[in-house]
């Protein structure tokens, strides 16, 4: 075993690392995953877990603060113990009015190119999809995106993002054109994540294993014609 480490003191007791916070925490065993539910969440069925990820596109035309609000109410009263949002393209308040938005959004974790510790898993969550007019979090293909992907550090067990990466789960159907981003593969190539948490492209739910053996996961609820048809997908960690 190695060596106790003290962090500070405060007082004469002993300051608590974040270490030690996270092995307070509820342990995350099971991650019920969903995305791209368009205002429809209450009508989503969602499995018990320890870790709820809502991978972004909660909302519908993206516009009203009520909206915030009714998804912030229906999070508070799912069980899990831990919630993590990103937003997506449909989330247009969230990029317009940030500060506004998040401070509607209280019953989750919201991550915007950032990252956390929760139950001794690192997260790093982050809205970015290559352009698609007259939406939000949009960023052109290249240098511009890279910027974004090149943040999320070595050692991250879970990435969490509202677009695809190219060439996973990212065709409307099975002859169509791909909407993954090139250079978001690139940073899972890099980083080597064991999980990777992804929707935007609705007609290509599912998962399947991607490279380095990251498990991939498209949990888009709704269908191409934004039917719910699809259920949230579990993984157990």
């Amino acid at each position: 075993m190695g060596s106790f480490q003290v962090s500070g003191t405060v007082r004469g007791r002993r300051r608590s690392s974040a270490k030690d916070r996270a092995a307070l925490e509820p342990a995350i065993q099971r991650i019920v995953c969903i995305s791209d539910t368009h205002g429809l969440h209450r009508k989503v069925a969602v499995p018990e877990g320890d870790l709820l990820i809502h991978a972004g596109d909660f909302m519908s035309t993206g516009k009203s603060l009520e909206e915030i609000a009714d998804f912030n109410d229906w999070l508070g009263a799912q069980p899990h113990p831990h919630k993590i949002v990103v937003a997506g393209n449909h989330d247009l308040l969230f990029e317009k009015a940030p500060d506004k938005a998040r401070a509607h959004l209280t019953n989750a974790v919201y991550l915007e190119n950032s990252g956390i510790v929760l139950g001794g898993v690192t997260f790093w969550g982050a809205p970015i999809t290559p352009v698609f007019p007259n939406w939000a979090f949009h960023v052109e293909r290249g240098a511009a995106s890279r910027r974004y992907w090149d943040r999320i550090p070595l050692g991250t067990d879970v990435v969490i993002t509202h677009g695809p990466p190219y060439g996973t789960l990212d065709k409307r159907h099975i002859l169509g054109s791909r909407f993954g981003c090139k250079d978001l593969i690139q940073a899972v190539l890099r980083v080597k994540p064991k999980l990777h948490v992804f929707g935007h492209v609705h007609g290509s739910y599912g998962q399947e294993v991607g490279p380095n053996g990251t498990h991939m996961v498209n949990c888009a609820v709704l269908d191409e014609e934004y039917v719910l048809t699809n259920a949230p997908i579990v993984v157990a960690v």
